[in-house]
């Protein structure tokens, strides 16, 4: 079984400050880490390559410090990982990362599986996985959160989507972005983590990718959407009353007052 898995170094969102002047987040005023969401991902490619036996290949796009980030997916059980840098690749959105991203899986070989969390937490558009398997035209299962078996023919996965649950078997190629319920990734050993501080991070840049996408595909000139401003909503304070309980029917009868006052009830 070979098996992709798409990660991305994220600030660490507790400490993260936005410049609302220029719609960013500011990527320098806290640390960095692994997506959380992408190490479900990449603990589900382990299990299964445990199981099935294959290789498990992680792949990024991002500067040079990415490469912390891949060091760790190799501690925790990459046999491979690939770092996508060039100037060209910057300011892209999610449909010119996604383009970017299914040029790399071709180039790198062929996938059975690939997986990614559902979403960055410093995005939140869960668009990149399904946008990649568009752009590779194959089949994926969004907000993955149990694979329920696994074979070398087929997955069957459940996902949660609009307050329903599904199960679904599919066959391969087949792409899967997965949720924080699906597993508890596994904590890298010393040795690992030792192990992992000498693999090579492989680089790939625009040169490996410019048989499938012109260079006005990629980074900012290949992105059709922007963000236009941010807002950092104010904090909204509520006036509140507390009644004892001796007070039960003055608190229903000032409950029914407001709620009349407000149109939604019968005065």
């Amino acid at each position: 079984m070979q098996i992709l898995v798409l990660i991305k170094q994220v600030p660490e969102m507790e400490k993260v400050q936005f410049d609302a002047e220029k719609g960013r987040i500011d990527r320098k005023s806290a640390g960095v880490e692994v997506n959380p969401f992408d190490l479900n991902a990449l603990e589900a490619a382990v299990k299964i390559r445990e199981k099935l036996g294959g290789s498990v290949t992680a792949l990024t796009m991002g500067p040079k410090r990415a490469e912390s980030a891949l060091k760790e997916a190799a501690a925790r059980g990459a046999d491979r990982v690939f770092l996508l840098t060039d100037k060209n690749f910057a300011g892209a959105d999610t449909i010119s990362t996604s383009a970017v991203l299914s040029a790399a899986a071709r180039k790198l070989g062929d996938f059975d599986l690939i997986i990614a969390g559902e979403m960055s937490v410093d995005g939140d558009t869960a668009q990149v996985g399904p946008q990649t398997a568009q752009f590779l035209e194959i089949n994926h299962a969004a907000y993955v959160s149990e694979i329920t078996s696994v074979s070398e023919n087929e997955i069957t996965v459940n996902t949660s989507l609009w307050e329903a649950n599904y199960s679904k078997t599919f066959n391969y190629p087949l792409l899967l972005t997965v949720t924080k319920d699906l597993n508890s990734p596994r904590l890298p050993s010393f040795k690992d983590k030792m192990k992992a501080r000498k693999i090579e991070v492989e680089k790939l840049d625009y040169e490996a990718v410019k048989n499938q996408l012109q260079v006005k595909e990629v980074g900012f000139k290949g992105s059709p959407t922007w963000v236009e401003n941010i807002v950092v909503p104010q904090k909204i304070e509520r006036e509140t009353k507390v009644y004892n309980k001796n007070e039960t029917e003055k608190a229903i009868a000032d409950l029914k007052e407001i709620l009349a006052a407000k149109n939604l009830m019968e005065a």
